[in-house]
C-alpha cells in the first residue's frame, strides 16, 4: 500500500502527520498553557514531544514547554526528577540534568498531554558543532560532564536510552520573530481542528563551537523520553527507539533480551566522539540500519559468531568468513578513523591536536566502551577512572567550573 501523506511537507518543522490521536498538542504561537505559560516561539521537538520558548506570567521569566505526545508515560518526569539541593552538587553530575521547574497536563483534540517546563538551553550539542570544532579544553570538559551526568542517572537506577537530544546552558533573551509557516492539507480541504493553523521552525541560538570559552561548557542531559529503569528488565532491543547513530548492536541482534546500562554506555562512546571531532563515529544518513551495523563491524572488527551468523544481510557485505565483500566501501578502523575524522579536520582548521599520548587514552577508553557484548562493556563508573578522564577531562572540568563562578 502506497503512502499518501495528508499534509504538505514544511522543511525545518516537525512531522506535521503526527498531529493525530495519540500524537502531538497542537500549539501556537500566543497560545497560553495552564493559564500561565505564553508561547512566544519554539525551540525544538523530538519523537515524544514538542519544545516550546514560553514566558511565564508568574516569575516573568522564559522557560521551555515540554509537550509530550498524548498519554506518553510519566518514567521521563521520574527520572527527571533533581534530588534535594542539600544531596546534590556540581560533583555528582545532576547540575547537568535539566531541571524541572512545573509540570501539568494539557487536553486537547489528540488527547491529554504531559507537560513540564525547564530553563531555556541555547540549543542542541550537535548543532553548535555542525562542520565546526570544540577547541581541546572544551571538548574535553564537555566530554567529561556528560559522563558525570550519565553517572548521576545511573546512580539513581535509570538508564537514559539515548543521547541526540545534548544542550548547552546558555540562553539568548533577544531573538527574532518566529518563523511560521501555514500548514495545508495536500487535498486543499479544511484543516481538522487537531492540527495548528501554523507551523513553527524551531529558533536558532546556536553558537559556533570552535568560539566557545572553557566557561562556556556547561552541557545540559535532557529528551528522557527513552528512560527506563534497568533493574526492571523491561525496555527489550526490539523496544529501542534510540537513533541508529548511537544504537547499541545487541538491540539489534537481541531483541527479545532486556537492554541493561551498558547500552548507554556503547551509545556514551558516540556521544562523546561527537564532542571531540567533527563527522560522528557512525553515521545513519541516508544509508540503512543494517550499513550502519556494517560500518560497526569494518570500524570495531567481528561480530560475536552467534550474532554473526544469524544477521541475514551480512550477505549483502560480506563473505562466509566475514571478509569484506570485494568492490564495497571498507571503513577505517577505529584509530584510524580518529585520525580521519578528528585530528585531521584538526589540522585543517588549524586547531590544536590531540597528542599522541591523550590520542592513546581516548582510543582505550574507547575500545573498552565499544565492545559488542553487553557485558564486556565498562560500567559508567569505570568510564570516569580511565585515564583520559583522570588525566585529560577532569582537569578541563574543573577549570571550567572555576572560570564559570568568576
Amino acid at each position: 500500500m502506497t503512502y499518501s501523506p495528508e499534509y504538505k511537507w514544511i522543511d525545518g518543522a516537525e512531522d506535521l502527520e503526527r498531529y493525530t490521536k495519540g500524537g502531538y498538542h497542537p500549539v501556537e504561537i500566543g497560545n497560553v498553557l495552564d493559564n500561565r505559560y505564553e508561547i512566544v516561539d519554539k525551540l525544538g521537538y523530538g519523537g515524544w514531544s514538542t519544545v516550546w520558548l514560553g514566558r511565564d506570567s508568574r516569575r516573568k521569566q522564559y522557560v521551555a514547554v515540554k509537550v509530550g505526545i498524548a498519554d506518553s508515560l510519566s518514567h521521563e518526569m521520574k527520572a527527571l526528577r533533581a534530588p534535594e539541593p542539600s544531596t546534590s552538587s556540581p560533583a555528582d553530575g545532576s547540575d547537568a540534568i535539566l531541571r524541572v521547574l512545573d509540570e501539568f497536563r494539557v487536553e486537547g483534540p489528540n488527547g491529554s498531554h504531559p507537560c513540564y517546563t525547564t530553563e531555556p538551553a541555547l540549543r542542541s550539542l550537535r548543532e553548535c558543532s555542525f562542520s565546526r570544532l570544540f577547541p581541546l579544553d572544551v571538548s574535553r570538559a564537555l566530554a567529561y560532564e556528560l559522563t558525570l551526568a550519565v553517572a548521576h542517572v545511573h546512580s539513581r537506577g535509570y538508564a537514559h536510552g539515548a543521547f541526540n537530544d545534548l544542550s548547552i546552558q546558555q540562553f539568548r533573551k533577544e531573538h527574532g520573530e518566529p518563523l511560521t509557516y501555514p500548514v495545508e492539507r495536500v487535498d486543499g480541504n479544511a484543516l481538522p481542528p487537531n492540527v495548528p493553523s501554523s507551523a513553527v521552525v524551531p529558533l536558532s541560538m546556536k553558537k559556533e563551537a570552535e568560539i566557545f570559552a572553557l566557561s562556556d561548557a556547561r552541557l545540559l542531559l535532557g529528551d528522557f523520553g527513552e528512560a527506563f529503569i534497568s533493574a526492571a528488565k523491561s525496555r527489550l532491543g526490539a523496544d529501542c527507539h534510540t537513533p541508529v547513530d548511537f544504537r547499541p548492536p545487541e538491540a539489534r541482534h537481541e531483541p527479545n533480551v532486556p537492554l541493561s546500562f551498558s547500552a548507554d554506555i556503547w551509545s556514551l562512546a558516540t556521544a562523546i566522539w561527537d564532542i571531540l571531532g567533527m563527522q560522528p563515529l557512525f553515521s545513519s544518513a541516508f544509508t540503512s540500519r543494517e550499513k550502519v551495523m556494517c560500518q560497526i563491524v569494518d570500524v570495531l572488527g567481528p561480530l560475536p559468531s552467534d550474532w554473526f551468523e544469524k544477521w541475514e544481510a551480512k550477505t549483502e557485505f560480506f563473505d562466509d568468513d566475514g571478509t569484506p565483500k570485494p568492490g564495497r566501501r571498507v571503513w577505517p578502523k577505529l584509530g584510524e578513523l580518529f585520525e580521519e575524522r578528528v585530528q585531521q579536520f584538526r589540522r585543517e582548521d588549524n586547531m590544536d591536536e590531540f597528542g599522541h599520548e591523550e590520542t592513546a587514552a581516548i582510543l582505550d577508553m574507547m575500545g573498552r566502551m565499544l565492545q559488542p557484548m553487553p557485558e564486556e562493556r565498562v560500567t559508567i563508573r569505570q568510564v570516569l577512572e580511565c585515564d583520559w578522564m583522570v588525566k585529560w577531562a577532569r582537569l578541563d572540568y574543573l577549570q571550567s567550573r572555576k572560570q564559570e563562578n568568576r
